[in-house]
């Protein structure tokens, strides 16, 4: 007797026994319809979200969160600018590099690749690529001893393993008195990485910083130096105060301009996803309109005796307001804490499923990310529910607005 007069009515509405269950049906269907959308897409933008967050870990492992460079020059006297940008209180890691492209012979197979010259001893401040070894070591690159460390489908498609020698060609000529011939260097495979990401594994050759140097070229000089911050996504606004700080001209680029387009396209992959599975929520979410709508024909004595007691036309319409809203609060609740429970275990399930049926959902032979992964971030929870509570609320309009309408006259005409 306390409540207000709509509420009241209204739950009173929503939990009695209709002499239709048929719509008793509808209203249940709607329920368990915007239930299993809100379920349905927090599970999937959390596996969207854990396959982005693997992918940037993976790439992330060998690119370097910034660099600093010269313009169209090599990076003289690049122990004080390391040592400057290691001032930076975001910079946890600072390590030299010589990048060029070449190309890589072994008998009668040819391979264009990316040759990157590294200091074995700090790499691992910027880079895991220790970490993806899979034969040899990183430490057997040591100055003038010419040996390298390929990724794992270059190394195939050369056929060549740890031990086996290979020559790099570099586009760089020598002028000798047989004339203007290429720069060419065999090298030893000591070592083979995989990253399981095809732009490492098919591309890179790793060699010691002072090797490519030699083979470039560029003297006692780097093509510039990789950082590593302590918090990537500042990277924009780090690498502004870097060049702001350094003395001299200097060039910092951080990984959004290096891969830009890939996350780019992962983030329009992911709103059109989600675009996609609100429009199973809508339809929920619209069945509440015709679960409403029925109500009302099967309730119109009802709200024509109680307009004929003096509740007004606004009242009437919060009444079938509050039942709907109900339904899918009740709905987009179910539906969170289903996809919250679901995120949340899929790493498990999904296992168990395979192991079940005796099958592998994403074979390591074809895609290089072979497990399910989960990434349910409290946000996409919140923005998801509020999505499907604020199209239940907008789905109960029309029909209350109709009951409120009802002109008690007619309605009583045959009573």
């Amino acid at each position: 007797m306390f409540k207000p007069l709509e509420v009241y009515v209204g739950l009173r509405y929503t939990r009695a026994k209709r002499r239709n269950h048929f719509i008793s049906f509808i209203s249940l269907s709607s329920m368990l319809g915007i239930a299993l959308g809100v379920t349905a897409l927090i599970t999937v933008l959390s596996v969207m979200n854990g396959f982005e967050k693997e992918l940037r870990e993976r790439i992330l492992g060998m690119a370097s969160h910034a660099t600093i460079s010269r313009f169209r020059s090599s990076l003289e006297n690049w122990p004080s600018v390391a040592e400057r940008a290691r001032q930076h209180p975001r910079v946890i890691g600072v390590a030299p590099y010589v990048q060029g492209e070449a190309m890589l012979t072994r008998g009668r197979y040819v391979r264009g690749a990316l040759v990157q010259g590294v200091l074995p001893q700090v790499e691992p401040e910027v880079s895991d690529i220790d970490k993806y070894m899979i034969a040899g070591k990183l430490d057997s690159l040591r100055p003038g001893e010419f040996n390298v460390v390929l990724g794992n489908g270059l190394a195939g498609a050369l056929g060549a393993r740890v031990g086996d020698k290979v020559t790099v060609v570099a586009p760089k000529a020598t002028s000798t008195p047989a004339g203007i011939l290429p720069r060419l260097r065999r090298f030893n495979v000591t070592g083979i990485f995989e990253v399981k990401h095809g732009q490492y594994d098919t591309q890179l050759a790793v060699v010691h910083v002072d090797d490519a140097a030699r083979l470039f070229q560029l003297e006692d000089g780097v093509t510039g130096l990789r950082l590593k911050l302590d918090d990537m996504f500042l990277a924009p606004a780090v690498g502004r105060e870097l060049a702001a700080d350094l003395p001299g001209t200097f060039w910092v680029r951080d990984w959004t301009h290096y891969h830009a387009n890939f996350f780019r396209a992962l983030k329009t992959e992911k709103t059109v996803m989600f675009v996609i599975l609100t429009l199973i929520v809508a339809v929920a979410a619209f069945n509440i309109v015709s679960a409403l709508i029925m109500v009302v024909t099967d309730k119109e004595s009802d709200i024509a005796i109680l307009r004929t007691l003096g509740v007004t036309p606004g009242s009437v319409m919060m009444i079938f307001i509050v039942q709907g809203t109900l339904i899918g609060l009740i709905g987009t609740l179910l539906g969170m804490f289903g996809g919250v429970a679901l995120a949340n275990n899929i790493e498990t399930l999904v296992p168990a499923i395979e192991q079940l049926f005796d099958t592998k959902f994403l074979s390591p032979d074809v895609y290089y990310i072979s497990d399910v992964p989960s990434d349910m971030r409290w946000s996409d929870v919140s923005l998801i529910s509020v999505v499907a509570f604020a199209m239940s609320i907008v789905a109960t309009i029309y029909p209350a607005w109709r009951a409120s309408r009802t002109q008690p006259a007619e309605a009583l005409r045959y009573e």
